[in-house]
């Protein structure tokens, strides 16, 4: 008897024991979602105390560790203290549109999605938004409630956990001061743990999106945010990573030097409920070139507020300021409208000091006059009260002018994020497209507004003026931009300066002109000289007239971050191969041009000349299978097919 009570309690244990498995694992498999194609998946989990975390996995490969979820407000804890109220069935989302700017035109991208609530102490709720594709997974957090007063946001603990052993191309977010945070700083190879070293300014943690090879280099990762809008601030990450892990920091008080904004009101995110937030973005691939061609940031923002966008064009712009920073006289601004024409341009950018110009000489008018649509610069806090922003935009589209470049943001407070969507609005209603400088990086926006056409946010070619080291990471930096800052969208880098500045240039001319081909931005802004450009030879020039401005197809050759890009482009019959070395050393290249053959007889290829940083060589060969070739140390080149008539 004793025996047999002894074998039903072990058989009651194994019961009970099987029973809490079984539903332990239908709580995770409730907390899963994956990736249609299977490759994806994100798990929540809740711990004993209420404490919620997630984990990342691509091919059942731990990506993002196990790391922290969890929002702490003025009127609620939601970082511990948690309850699985329910969670929603799966469900399949489609995401199809075009875009003005991209590597790609035609997007078309199917995901899963599910959302779990979860309840804290008190019984308010917190909900989870899941999104899974084949370029990686996010989250978002949503407050479903109805409820006059606003909430305040004290701190988000989102974070991301890193392995170890990882390497990553991370910025640094400057402080605050007179020209930042502009997202203008360099992009550093650092591990999981390091400190921010040698930043160009005083900072205060690490810029979003950070790049990190992970799993013994066999994948790769970009967090990102998409979505943000008036409702929250620009978020970056804390500067300690201690663990390896990188938690979400806060737009800082102090952002509004350049801005009128009260210093007295409080910076953190507020807003009534419901509040949904903007998405926490894991792009993930198995090359850098998948993070460089995913659009899953521009998939996860709202679609496009712009019914019709037919005025939106993109295209190619001269440039005065770059060659000529100090001589704002209508002549200088009429030799850039006769550059643009000479080469087919469709713009011509009239930066700071343009409106004396334009009373003194007619520069607008004359212009228009040519056939040239002008673009010109404005200072951001003129343009920061919507009634006076509004009047000036009618005002400017009534001058025939087609954009504007607006400078000097420097910040990422809740009150910017909600300026410039409002902004984006102003202007489309007058047909305006806008470029912003001096400012943070986009975060889907030019989905959303397809007006905004471009931005800086960039260590671009205007930095052989102001910084000293930038000459010897030039070439490093153009390696590594495609995979981080123009992810989050287009970039406006400002190509070619060939011209020696107060920093000599070290890169190869070949190098520079490739890089026109290397971001992507709406309206690509040529750095140089009238007097430069006129002494290109021949295929130079021609190139400057044919090639576009984006793109309906781009796919990565060779991708290695820091060290070498190979892409090949396409825009309607127009199709490119364009290289650049990041490094100090001849890296050889060798092309399958196999594909090309049943379409083009031959191929041009402009590299470096007899003097590198100065010169071009431009040699034309018959379409073979295969072509190889030394890239040069800095350098670059430009293939660019043919058929012969």
């Amino acid at each position: 008897m004793k025996h047999c009570i002894l074998s039903i309690g072990s058989n009651f244990v194994y019961s009970l024991i099987l029973i809490l498995f079984v539903n332990c694992e239908t709580q995770n498999s409730d907390l899963t979602l994956t990736s249609k194609d299977g490759l994806n998946k994100i798990t929540l989990s809740l711990h004993e105390s209420g404490e919620l975390h997630y984990q990342v996995r691509r091919r059942g490969d731990v990506m993002i560790e196990n790391s922290p979820l969890g929002l702490l407000s003025d009127d609620q804890d939601f970082t511990q203290g948690l309850e699985l109220v329910e969670t929603s069935p799966i469900e399949e989302q489609r995401e199809k549109y075009q875009l003005k700017v991209g590597n790609s035109k035609q997007i078309d991208q199917v995901f899963t999605t599910k959302s779990a609530t979860f309840k804290n102490a008190s019984g308010a709720l917190i909900i989870i938004d899941l999104i899974a594709g084949a370029e990686g997974v996010a989250f978002r957090y949503r407050f479903p409630e109805n409820r006059d007063k606003l909430r305040v946001i004290k701190e988000e603990i989102t974070g991301f956990k890193i392995e170890n052993n990882a390497k990553g191309w991370l910025e640094p977010y400057n402080k605050a001061g007179k020209v930042t945070p502009g997202y203008e700083d360099f992009y550093f190879n650092v591990s999981p743990g390091d400190t921010i070293s040698n930043p160009r300014n005083p900072s205060v943690g690490w810029c979003m999106p950070a790049l990190f090879n992970v799993n013994n280099k066999a994948n790769w990762i970009l967090i990102a945010e998409s979505g943000t809008d008036g409702s929250y601030s620009g978020c970056h990450l804390k500067p300690d990573s201690k663990d390896g892990i990188y938690t979400i920091a806060f737009a800082k008080k102090d952002e509004l030097v350049t801005l009128p904004i009260d210093k007295n009101t409080n910076v953190e995110p507020t807003f009534s409920l419901p509040w949904t937030m903007p998405w926490r973005v894991i792009i993930m691939g198995d090359n850098a070139g998948d993070i460089m061609l995913s659009t899953l940031i521009t998939d996860l923002a709202p679609e496009s507020k712009i019914e019709d966008t037919s005025w939106i064009a993109a295209g190619k712009a001269s440039w005065s300021w770059w060659s000529h920073p100090r001589d704002r006289t209508p002549e200088i601004y009429n030799e850039f409208t006769d550059l643009a024409a000479s080469l087919n341009w469709d713009y011509t950018l009239f930066d700071a000091g343009w409106e004396q110009a334009n009373l003194d000489g007619g520069t607008l008018d004359y212009a228009l006059s040519k056939g040239i649509k002008p673009l010109v610069w404005g200072y951001s806090a003129n343009y920061f009260d919507p009634i006076e922003r509004k009047k000036k935009f009618k005002e400017l589209a009534d001058m025939g002018v087609s954009g504007v470049k607006l400078d000097f943001w420097c910040s990422d407070r809740q009150e910017v994020m909600a300026n410039l969507h409002s902004l984006f609005e102003d202007a489309a209603n007058e047909h305006l497209m806008v470029n912003l400088h001096g400012t943070t990086i986009p975060r889907g926006w030019h989905r959303t507004w397809p007006n905004f056409i471009t931005s800086e946010a960039v260590v671009g070619t205007e930095h052989y003026f102001f910084e000293e080291r930038y000459p010897a990471l030039a070439a490093q930096q153009n390696t590594v931009l495609p995979f981080t800052r123009s992810v989050a969208g287009p970039t406006d880098y400002t190509p070619i300066a060939l011209t020696i500045r107060k920093f000599p240039r070290l890169n190869s001319a070949a190098h520079e002109l490739a890089t026109a081909m290397m971001y992507t931005s709406g309206i690509i802004h040529f750095a140089d000289s009238r007097e430069m450009f006129d002494s290109f030879p021949i295929d130079v020039k021609n190139l400057l007239k044919e090639m576009p401005a984006t793109w309906d197809n781009t796919e990565c050759i060779t991708c290695e971050p820091g060290k070498i890009i190979v892409l090949a482009r396409e825009k309607d019959s127009l199709s490119y191969i364009v290289g650049i070395n990041g490094t100090t050393q001849d890296i050889p290249v060798t092309l399958n041009l196999e594909k090309y053959r049943s379409i083009y007889s031959h191929f041009r290829v402009i590299s470096e000349g007899d003097d590198p940083l100065m010169k071009f060589a431009s040699n034309a060969y018959p379409l073979d299978s295969n072509w190889s070739t030394t890239l040069a140390p800095r350098g670059g080149f430009v293939i660019q097919f043919y058929t012969n008539d």
